[in-house]
């Protein structure tokens, strides 16, 4: 995301959107009640009667949102709402949607931009480095690509090797073509790193067989326990690595749901599910929120979000830090399995 300019005293920022990872930021920065200015096309009407004619006009409208929609795509962020301003030809109040994709240069005017929101603009305008992960054993090699709301898989493949011998080999065909993999991905992507991990030693032999010197400056080895999806999160959290995934987000909501679990598991300073936040939140014992985007969605959905607003303005207040997990990746699961919502608390209290 680029801050083309930014005033939090009057509440307005001006952005362009530079990646679609950044709409994953906007959908929840952007609150109904703010305003979005920003280029749009729109039907109008030319003449009466039966010469009338309809036609797609370009114009500059400025809206009070009321629906912000982030489709499954994830390529398109729409706000809806009432046209505040704009051209004369599209009445005051009128409804009308702004869609921000890749490359949108928008206004958005705050009332109040809050502590969290300020972060979260700044987050998503820094430079976020993308790593490329594969996870592999003897049998399967997985492909993901980290993201700045989380990964995504690239692809599966596999090898065929004999399920049972006396001697664990892999075949030679099957380390060209994870070469062949690493090789086409880092072209493609330009990843900061790549992260190769293994149980047992198949990583170090795999390494040895890379000839590209370019490729081989990139990788970072890890170990891994297990091949599947649920490896990739073990990755991501393992401490050597911890120096090279420093700016993974995926790395990041890990560290913090773990934290979370851990204090849920002493029966300590811990508290999940809307009813207990609430309470935590009234008790001013909130010390970090952590809230998951499908969550605020549902919310948003049955019109209930106010409350989760209401919610997150006072822990704000409290100087309390908010974190929104993506439920993409396995923490916001974990958080959305625990009701979508959830805190640590600053003392233990008295339920």
């Amino acid at each position: 995301m680029d801050i083309i300019s930014q005033n939090f005293k009057t509440g307005i920022v001006k952005l362009k959107v530079s990646d679609i990872d950044d709409l994953w930021y906007l959908s929840h920065l952007i609150d109904p009640g703010d305003f979005i200015k920003g280029k749009t096309t729109r039907k109008i009407r030319i003449g009466e009667d039966e010469n009338a004619k309809v036609t797609k006009k370009t114009m500059t409208l400025l809206i009070e949102a009321e629906n912000i929609d982030f489709g499954k795509a994830g390529d398109t962020l729409r706000i809806n709402g009432k046209v505040k301003e704009g051209s004369e030809e599209v009445p005051k109040d009128s409804y009308h949607s702004i869609s921000l994709e890749e490359g949108s240069e928008f206004i958005l005017t705050k009332i109040n931009w809050r502590t969290y929101q300020k972060q979260k603009l700044q987050e998503a305008s820094e430079k976020k480095y993308n790593y490329l992960l594969c996870v592999f054993d003897r049998e399967e090699a997985i492909f993901a690509l980290t993201q700045k709301f989380g990964y995504k898989i690239l692809v599966k493949i596999t090898g065929e090797v004999p399920k049972k011998t006396k001697t664990v080999e892999i075949k030679s065909d099957f380390y060209e073509e994870i070469i062949k993999a690493l090789d086409v991905y880092a072209g493609r992507y330009n990843p900061e790193n790549i992260i190769i991990a293994s149980p047992a030693f198949y990583k170090e032999d795999l390494f040895k067989k890379i000839k590209s010197p370019e490729l081989k400056k990139k990788i970072v080895l890890a170990t891994t326990t297990s091949v599947n999806e649920n490896s990739l999160d073990e990755v991501l959290k393992r401490p050597e690595l911890a120096q090279t995934l420093q700016s993974s987000r995926a790395r990041e909501e890990q560290i913090l749901m773990d934290e979370l679990l851990a204090e849920i598991n002493k029966d300590n300073l811990a508290a999940y599910g809307l009813s207990a936040v609430k309470k935590a939140v009234e008790a001013g014992a909130v010390k970090m929120l952590l809230i998951s985007d499908e969550f605020i969605f549902k919310q948003r959905e049955s019109s209930t979000y106010e409350q989760i607003d209401e919610v997150m303005k006072k822990i704000d207040s409290l100087q309390g830090d908010i974190h929104i997990l993506s439920s993409e990746n396995e923490a916001g699961k974990k958080l959305d399995g625990l009701g979508g919502i959830a805190v640590i608390l600053r003392y233990k209290l008295a339920w």
